[in-house]
Formats: structure tokens, C-alpha cells, sequence
């Protein structure tokens, strides 16, 4: 297994404990940390092993913190709709 596959191995490890902590801010700070380290492995990965491994890397991460990227969403049509 490559080092790129062992990171992102630790860093699924990681949120899932650190989803089990309690959180005064429903862990929205320990998302934006968790976003910041995933974006730059998940390039890791991408270069390193390949765009299709890459890409269900990415669906797993959205899958782990899933509520940033709804949010995200609703924010981008929210803005989408107010141009028109």
C-alpha cells in the first residue's frame, strides 16, 4: 500500500473519531480542519495513484462530511438564484 493510501486511511481513522467526540459547535471547526488536510491528500492520492482512485476518494470524503458540502450547495444555488 502507498503512503498517499496509508494517509488518507489515518485521516478517515481520524474523522471518525473525531466525529464521536462532543462538540459545543456541532463540530463545524474540526470539519474546516478536516477539509484543509483532505483537500491537499486527496491531490496526493489523485497524482499519485490515478484520477478513478482519486474520484472515490473524493465521494468517500463527501461522504464523511457530508453536511459542509450540502451546506455548500445550498449556498451556491441560494447565490445562483439572486443574479437571475
Amino acid at each position: 500500500m502507498s503512503l498517499s493510501l496509508i494517509l488518507v486511511c489515518l485521516w478517515a481513522v481520524l474523522a471518525n473519531l473525531l466525529a464521536m467526540r462532543p462538540s459545543r459547535d456541532n463540530h463545524w471547526r474540526l470539519a474546516y480542519g478536516l477539509i484543509a488536510t483532505g483537500i491537499p491528500l486527496l491531490g496526493y492520492v489523485t497524482w499519485q495513484m490515478g484520477p478513478w482512485v482519486g474520484l472515490v476518494l473524493l465521494l468517500a470524503g463527501i461522504s464523511v462530511l457530508r453536511w459542509p458540502v450540502y451546506f455548500l450547495i445550498r449556498r451556491l444555488r441560494r447565490g445562483r438564484r439572486r443574479r437571475l
